[in-house]
């Protein structure tokens, strides 16, 4: 019997070895010894170089034409390196792709990321290249005297915006374009509810009157717009929400060392209150309702907040529109910081992408990739991007130029000088030193999405007329901390851990023994058998 059923399993166990051991072999990528990176002392224009660059560009094509005229002109100075672009929607994607590629080596040269996400980068030993060396270098760092092109100095650059690429000690990236959140505000129906907008929002205010919007006329029309459609109040970012009210909580989020601090009783204190106001109706998200800004560009939303990035999409003469034209409702808008907790200690987030370099073998290979991100940093490219929506350059260079400031200084004149988005980019130019950032550690973007839940999750349950009570945040805190796996120890800045693709190794080697120990069993039996014949 027993020699029947190996005889039955010995395919099998042929088939696995094989599968395990190109399983095995494809790991095996993941433990490439990438060398630490040393810039070489020239740069050698004699050979030829493909330099590849994953970008964002959010579906727009004025971004699409300035990343390739970027790499078109760039070609011009150094016609020994090809840059090739690919073009990516979101974030996440490029995120995901990047780790697939790790394991196998393949990553791109250069990458618009976020910081976050370079964390986890960085569990792999030597994946992405530090950068505090090409910034000091003489010859080809910020200002380089070898360089084709105007770089920007080191003190050209925003200095808060490249704190921001900090992991540890370490700039692992530099800052691309930066924007912050924005409450854009109705404020033709602010008025209309006999109120006076502050000089600067606070969370009381924006509720109160969220509220009083929620009154009904005769018609049983919502009195302030005339319609049957209204949400006073809608957040695109919950993540950011909770976030941010959490700073100006002076309440526990996270620290540098990877340390969970969210699930405290302030977060929870906050939770109920947001569960309060949500009765009423006059809240909601971006994930529950949809894009703010078609809402309020129908006059069916009065504070939305949204990044500075996206003011082309908000405002009834919005460059960008999703709803219809007749359904534009005119009114005034008026750009502010995100509703703040005390107005004298302003908070608000920075947030928007930035530029991280994959480590190669050939060091010559990573100095071009260098030289083509660099290039990225200079005003033909930081102005013209900055301007497509409202972002702000990184660079003090770009800031100060006089195409850029005669740019501010024309806002409404055409739709190039849209004066929401104009009023957005100053928002962020006059609030420098109230933005903040938070921890980055590997396991930071997952405490993020965390933090979104927490709010989205309320929400819906108010609107499902389920009780939200101390019983079910300590719920809701254990199910979010489990879906995120947030019980666990997440790693601590810039830890070199072992790659995915080196569990996996290890975890299938075990199994081709089990293969190989079965056929010689299977082989001996039948051999034996033989002889008993």
């Amino acid at each position: 019997m027993i020699l029947k059923r190996l005889r039955s399993y010995r395919r099998v166990f042929a088939f696995l070895a094989a599968l395990v051991c190109a399983v095995s072999a494809t790991a095996c990528h993941g433990l490439v010894k990438r060398k630490a990176f040393n810039i070489p002392e020239q740069f050698d224009l004699t050979r030829n170089y493909t330099v590849t660059f994953w970008a964002k560009n959010d579906t727009n094509k004025t971004q699409t034409e300035i990343y390739t005229r970027a790499a078109r002109s760039f070609e011009a100075l150094y016609p020994n390196i090809k840059v090739e672009t690919r073009f990516y929607t979101d974030y996440g994607v490029i995120y995901n792709d990047v780790i697939t590629n790790i394991s196998t080596d393949t990553t791109p040269d250069v990458c618009i990321t976020y910081p976050d996400h370079v964390a986890t980068y960085l569990t792999g030993a030597n994946v992405v290249v530090p950068l505090d060396d090409f910034f000091s270098n003489d010859k080809y760092g910020f200002g380089g005297s070898e360089l084709k092109y105007d770089a920007p100095a080191r003190s050209e650059m925003t200095e808060k915006f490249l704190d921001e690429c900090l992991i540890g000690s370490t700039h692992y990236a530099v800052p691309f374009v930066r924007s912050t959140e924005a409450c854009y505000v109705n404020k033709t129906y602010v008025e209309k509810l006999g109120y006076t907008l502050p000089e600067v929002l606070t969370w009381d205010f924006v509720w109160e009157a969220s509220k009083k919007a929620m009154e009904k006329g005769d018609d049983g029309n919502f009195a302030v717009n005339g319609q049957k459609v209204l949400i006073p109040f809608i957040y695109k970012s919950t993540d950011n929400m909770m976030i941010q009210t959490l700073k100006q909580m002076n309440a526990g989020y996270s620290d540098q060392y990877g340390n969970v601090l969210i699930f405290n009783d302030d977060t929870k204190n906050y939770l109920l209150g947001l569960a309060e106001h949500c009765k009423t109706g006059c809240f909601s998200t971006f994930k529950i309702s949809s894009y703010p800004g078609n809402f309020f560009n129908a006059g069916q939303c009065i504070f939305a907040v949204d990044s500075t990035a996206g003011a082309t999409w908000i405002g009834t003469k919005a460059n960008h529109m999703d709803i219809p034209s007749d359904q534009v409702v005119e009114f005034e808008t008026a750009v502010f910081p995100v509703p703040q907790i005390n107005v004298n200690d302003k908070k608000m987030i920075s947030q928007g992408p930035s530029i991280c370099i994959f480590n190669k073998s050939d060091p010559q290979q990573v100095l071009a990739s260098w030289l083509f991100t660099q290039y990225l940093l200079t005003n033909a490219v930081q102005i013209p991007y900055a301007e497509t929506e409202g972002y702000v350059p990184v660079t003090q260079k770009a800031q100060q130029a006089p195409e850029y400031i005669d740019y501010l200084n024309n806002s409404g004149v055409d739709e190039h000088h849209y004066g929401v988005k104009i009023d957005a980019t100053k928002l962020l130019l006059d609030n420098v030193d109230d933005t903040f950032i938070t921890p980055v550690f590997n396991g930071s973007a997952s405490l993020r999405n965390a933090a979104g839940d927490l709010i989205e999750n309320v929400v819906k349950s108010i609107r499902r007329k389920q009780t939200v009570d101390e019983a079910y945040i300590d719920k809701l805190y254990s199910d979010v901390t489990s879906l995120y796996r947030l019980d666990k120890k997440t790693a601590t800045v810039g830890t070199q851990g072992l790659p995915a693709a080196s569990i996996i190794l290890l975890s299938t080697l075990a199994a081709v023994w089990i293969a190989i120990a079965a056929y010689f069993i299977v082989s001996f039996i039948r051999k034996k058998r033989r002889q008993n014949e």
